[in-house]
């Protein structure tokens, strides 16, 4: 196919003046064969077999932004979810020595995160899940890279209310243990978390996976806000039609890179995640594309909708663009990572229940905010149910990212540094469901489970 001279200075543009990039390619590691009744040669397996893999891919992708110029923004890996492989070796010692050797294994290659450090307990908890969770606090404080998730439901098996009573307390003690709480920041807990998701902290590479797989994640928010900022007489139907074109030319974009980088490793190409993911950079907010729709701040009455047409027409635009869509894919709307929902919250345009209603229709929840650190644990097992049970209901991936910082009270700011960006404490609700929660048990799945 001719590519014209338009179409180079157009892609041109948007990697120099619209921060449009390659988010993050991930390599997905299965670990499984390299489980050992002796410690220390399984540690030596996961470790040689991480490494090996993720230098050569560091390697590769460099050699892919010279080529095309296109920044890969980061560089990571997902394994095997490693309360699967530690059924074995299920003591607290063991399960912090497996968290190093993933964090060393990382670091030698040049990987900035690498996910997996999790488990999947839709309908329950074996001993090796609560023996990960009970160790979380001191692996997200004592590691660096590596990163954590918990998949608590899915549409087939209900809401495992008793795996959400775990994390209230977890996440207080992870945030007491780390700078900032810091901590949590790498922590996630989903209902059907896909087991192809590139993004962090919840990517892991799933149990119906091969053995090895590339995933990619691209991101444009800078790019879409330019172009809805330059149809500003569109109506909605005409928007959306703008925002799918240009998503499906990032969506090509961040294919051939995919699976140019696949075939130079020899190796299955996995999917394309096309998620618009934010970062602290000027320009690279998902909530400035919302604002250049028409709305004065985002949380303001009409961003449920603002948002909604957003997903609608970035999964669109994906869909026609690759045969190969899958993790997340839709919109992600982050508080500490994008400078336009940082200045809502401080507006006071956003709230807590606000946010939560907006990821009624977005592709992945509360994600990345802050809450007093004095919030008591059974509120924060309330606000992760309430989320969650959206995803239960409404047949979609939810996620919450949480940060009760010690010592913080609402309005206060908190800088984590790097790609986390700051967060503004968000106010809580004062009244507790503690004696609700305190029921434990399953949500039971939704009728709609009943397909088969």
């Amino acid at each position: 196919m001719t590519i014209s001279v338009e179409e180079v200075y157009e892609t041109a543009s948007m990697i120099l003046y619209q921060n449009l990039d390659i988010r993050t390619t991930t390599l997905g590691i299965n670990l499984k064969d390299c489980i050992d009744s002796d410690f220390g040669k399984f540690r030596e397996k996961v470790y040689d077999k991480i490494y090996s893999n993720a230098v050569k891919m560091v390697a590769h992708a460099k050699t892919l932004e010279m080529k095309y110029g296109i920044p890969i923004a980061n560089k990571r890996v997902s394994v095997t979810p490693v309360s699967l492989i530690m059924e074995s070796h299920c003591e607290k010692n063991k399960f912090i020595e497996m968290a190093r050797t993933l964090d060393k294994a990382a670091a030698d290659a040049g990987i900035d995160f690498i996910g997996g450090f999790g488990a999947l307990v839709q309908k329950g908890l074996t001993r090796s899940d609560r023996m990960l969770v009970e160790v979380l606090p001191d692996v997200l404080s004592r590691t660096d890279r590596v990163c954590s998730f918990l998949n608590v439901g899915s549409n087939v098996a209900g809401l495992n209310l008793d795996a959400v009573n775990l994390l209230g307390g977890m996440l207080k003690l992870t945030a007491a243990k780390s700078k900032n709480a810091i901590g949590c920041a790498k922590f996630v807990v989903f209902v059907n978390a896909p087991e192809d998701n590139p993004f962090m902290a919840g990517a892991f590479h799933g149990v119906g996976e091969g053995d090895i797989a590339l995933n990619i994640g691209i991101s444009g928010p800078g790019v879409v806000k330019t172009v809805v900022a330059q149809n500003r007489e569109c109506d909605l139907t005409q928007l959306s039609e703008v925002i799918k074109r240009t998503v499906f030319k990032i969506t090509r974009a961040g294919e051939l890179i995919g699976r140019e980088l696949a075939a130079a490793l020899d190796i299955p190409f996995g999917i394309v995640d096309i998620s618009l993911a934010s970062t602290t950079a000027a320009g690279d907010s998902v909530a400035n594309v919302i604002e250049a729709f028409g709305i004065e701040h985002i949380g303001a009455h009409g961003s449920t909708l603002a948002v909604a047409l957003l997903m609608d027409a970035v999964k669109k635009g994906g869909a026609m663009a690759s045969g190969n869509v899958g993790g997340l894919s839709g919109t992600f709307i982050p508080v500490s990572e994008d400078e336009g929902m940082i200045d809502a919250v401080q507006a006071g345009a956003l709230s807590l229940d606000k946010l939560e209603a907006l990821t009624s229709v977005c592709s992945v929840g509360l994600d990345m905010f802050a809450i007093p650190g004095d919030t008591p644990e059974e509120t924060i097992n309330a606000i992760i149910a309430d989320e969650l049970a959206i995803g239960i209901i409404n047949n979609k991936t939810t996620a919450v990212r949480v940060i009760p910082v010690p010592g913080k009270k609402a309005g206060d700011l908190v800088a984590f540094g790097g790609l986390l960006g700051t967060a503004p404490v968000m106010a809580v609700n004062r009244f507790s469901a503690k004696n609700f929660l305190k029921r434990g048990g399953r949500l039971p799945a939704p009728v709609t489970s009943m397909r088969n």
